[in-house]
């Protein structure tokens, strides 16, 4: 209470410091890099990250990129080539020119050389950048590679890629936020008591989530997944404690005269209940950071930071701005137009068996979609694109014309015989897929004059302890057809070179498949364990965490099961976060009916009248906070062109309203089926005095 009261007494100061704080919070959020390469969160042991170290540090080679040019001579080409080795950060062009002279006639190259760089009209370029994928260097370069080439030019690979996300995601982002703030305010001037409520409500969310943003500049850099959908969650998820802080005030204010002391008694209430209802939710974004591809642990400790400091913000910033506006809030109220749903409680509770058989019927199927919907993700980025984006046209182009899909990059140690480096080569050339394979050997062989191969050839191509080799594959980043192909290169290249090492895209992308299927396990089990302890010691009971998971956990395979059903293709990251995210953002809402359930029943009522009330009590908070979920993400997930972002918000928004019918429909019927069993094993629900009940005028146990 003491805290309490010092809140209303300071409400002036605690608004004014809210104010000040935006300041360095901006500063901090417009200074906060952000990482838009999903393959730098991969474990920094893998041999895959590894190998891209070592291009960086023995031949100055990071990010990748081949360049399509039509219709051009080949002196023009070797113009243009000259000009691309030019632009700051792009250490190598490889193109016919690095194997001879332009001036030499093409003839006295190998078939294979040509094939490599000339098709039809066509001709490939390989470029090399001294930086990494994703930095901003290269970023940077790409785009002066782009601005030097014409509309007759195509830039592919990853960090293209990478750009195009960028400059797609900083022309939407504001659009999320503006299009999340206009539906979550328009549910709430549906479902609240007032016309000024929701916007003091998301000023006070809007700061919270500004102080989050801008705390992220100690982070060092977050991804844009995180940066995309932490404004929006946070919004989303916080809603609620708003919602209890308003409440709770309206009832004091019917028992307090003075406004201030009301407002008093409603933080110390709201700060027990916000607390309590916190806790599953930051529990489900922890668990995100047990994932060892750590892009987990960069959602979570963000999203967890962010509902810490909506807790705070609602029991300090609102509280303050509430008093100040007291007044116009007042004046301001009407009816909630939430109808009277006694009678729906009623009727739902009456034909609880039908609705228990019902949960079983819906749950074999939706567990059997949930799974196939695991094994049916995609990892591939680029087909998160719109396909009018330049670096989707691109490598369709490198597809089409070239029959290049995917290029791994192969580091032999420089120790391995040239007669084992041949051998090998010519096997991983009969693997299947494999387009062609470019090196020093592979290409010219042995019997092409030394004196002919130019000197920046060698240096390209070869460091003191290592030769780098290039394979083109015909099939695509992240398909199947290419992960069988990667394990077959890999045992080649260990059959010749134990400490060779095959990299670049697909191989990462390989690992990341391997990867996240483990954390995908690993993430669910921590959530559902740790949500389960916490429900276990909030409500004194070992029988009741298991019903409440047990429900939420069907509303997540209804979810997850329906993209199966629907033929749709999730991006992979969506499975994992959804499952943790939707079981640790609505489980309160189950928490919110049981409770009240066995407030009744401990307080004498039969079963059937304590499920009945805590059912027609909790329906209108349930609905509040599920639609203030669902609005806050189903807009995003509308207008979003990036699927990985649309996808995700689709499921939260529908994971909000299937997690509220659930809870609605099938808790109850848990309740009635397993009372007996719940009594039995929670704290003080087997005292007697507790299960008394008048009944014509005689006390019985019920």
């Amino acid at each position: 209470m003491k805290f309490a009261k010092g809140v209303v007494k300071g409400r002036f100061i605690i608004f004014l410091a809210a104010l000040i704080l935006a300041v360095p919070s901006v500063i901090g959020m417009v200074k906060t890099r952000i990482n838009y390469d999903m393959l730098t969160y991969l474990p920094k042991d893998m041999e895959t990250v590894k190998g891209q170290d070592i291009l960086l540090e023995d031949f100055g080679k990071g990010a990748f990129s081949f360049i399509v040019v039509e219709g051009m001579a080949d002196k023009d080409v070797a113009k243009l080539a000259d000009k691309l080795r030019s632009i700051e950060h792009v250490e190598t062009v490889l193109w016919y020119d690095s194997f001879m002279n332009v001036d030499i006639p093409k003839e006295m190259l190998p078939d294979k050389v040509l094939d490599l760089f000339n098709k039809g009209d066509a001709t490939m370029l390989s470029v090399f950048f001294d930086t990494s994928t994703s930095a901003d260097a290269t970023m940077q370069a790409i785009k002066d590679i782009r601005s030097t080439v014409d509309k007759k030019c195509f830039v592919s690979g990853m960090s293209a890629l990478v750009v195009d996300l960028k400059d797609l995601c900083e022309k939407e982002e504001p659009v999320y936020v503006g299009i999340a703030v206009a539906c979550a305010a328009l549910a709430m001037l549906i479902l609240l008591d007032g016309w000024l409520v929701p916007f003091v409500f998301l000023a006070s969310i809007g700061l919270a989530i500004l102080y989050n943003l801008g705390s992220n500049f100690f982070m060092g850099e977050i991804s844009y997944i995180t940066k995309a959908l932490s404004a929006v969650l946070q919004l989303a998820v916080t809603m609620d404690y708003s919602i209890f802080l308003w409440n709770a005030y309206n009832e004091k204010l019917s028992e307090y005269d003075d406004h201030k002391e009301a407002m008093a008694h409603a933080i110390k209430e709201t700060l027990t209940s916000v607390v309590g209802s916190s806790v599953t939710t930051v529990a489900g974004f922890i668990a995100l950071c047990f994932m060892s591809f750590t892009l987990g642990a960069d959602l979570g400790i963000v999203m967890a930071k962010g509902v810490i400091f909506g807790v705070i913000g609602c029991v300090t910033i609102l509280p303050s701005m509430v008093l100040l506006l007291d007044k116009p809030l007042q004046k301001t109220r009407h009816k909630t137009f939430l109808p009277k749903l006694g009678n729906i409680a009623k009727g739902i509770v009456k034909v609880f068996p039908v609705l228990a058989l019902l949960m079983i019927v819906v749950a074999v199927p939706s567990y059997m979609g949930y799974k196939q919907t695991n094994n049916e993700v995609y990892y591939d980025m680029g087909q998160c694109l719109p396909e009018n984006i330049e670096v989707v046209k691109a490598n369709a182009k490198l597809s089409e014309t070239f029959n290049v899909a995917s290029t791994h990059m192969l580091l032999v140690s420089t120790d391995t015989p040239e007669e084992s480096v041949r051998a090998m080569l010519d096997e991983i050339k009969g693997v299947d897929g494999i387009k062609n394979v470019l090196g020093i050997d592979s290409i010219l062989g042995s019997a092409f004059p030394k004196d002919l191969i130019p000197e920046k050839l060698e240096e390209m191509l070869e460091s003191e302890n290592w030769e780098l080799v290039l394979i083109n594959s015909e099939y695509k980043v992240a398909s199947d057809a290419v992960n069988a192909q990667i394990g077959k290169i890999n045992d080649i290249v260990k059959k010749y070179d134990k400490a060779g090492m095959l990299i670049g895209e697909a191989p990462c992308m390989k690992d990341m498949i391997e990867t996240t299927d483990y954390d995908f396990k690993v993430v669910n089990a921590v959530s559902v364990l740790s949500i389960f302890v916490i429900i276990a010691l909030v409500e004194k009971s070992i029988s009741i965490p298991f019903i409440l998971i047990s429900v939420i956990e069907l509303a997540i395979f209804i979810n997850l099961g329906l993209p199966h059903y629907l033929g749709q293709s999730l991006p992979f990251i969506a499975p994992i976060c959804i499952s943790t995210i939707q079981l640790g953002a609505t489980v309160d809402y189950a928490i919110l009916m049981t409770t009240r359930y066995k407030k009744e029943r401990m307080s004498g009522e039969a079963k059937k009248e304590a499920v009945t009330t805590a059912l027609r009590t909790s329906i209108p908070s349930i609905i509040v906070s599920g639609m203030g979920l669902f609005a806050a993400t189903f807009g995003v997930a509308l207008y979003s062109n990036i699927d990985i972002i649309s996808s995700m918000c689709l499921l939260m928004a529908r994971g909000a309203i299937i997690s509220m019918a659930s809870v609605i429909m099938f808790l109850p019927a848990l309740l009635m089926v397993f009372d007996t069993v719940i009594v039995h094993t929670t704290a003080n629900m087997t005292k007697k005095e507790n299960h008394r009940k008048v009944f014509k005028g005689k006390e019985v146990l019920v």
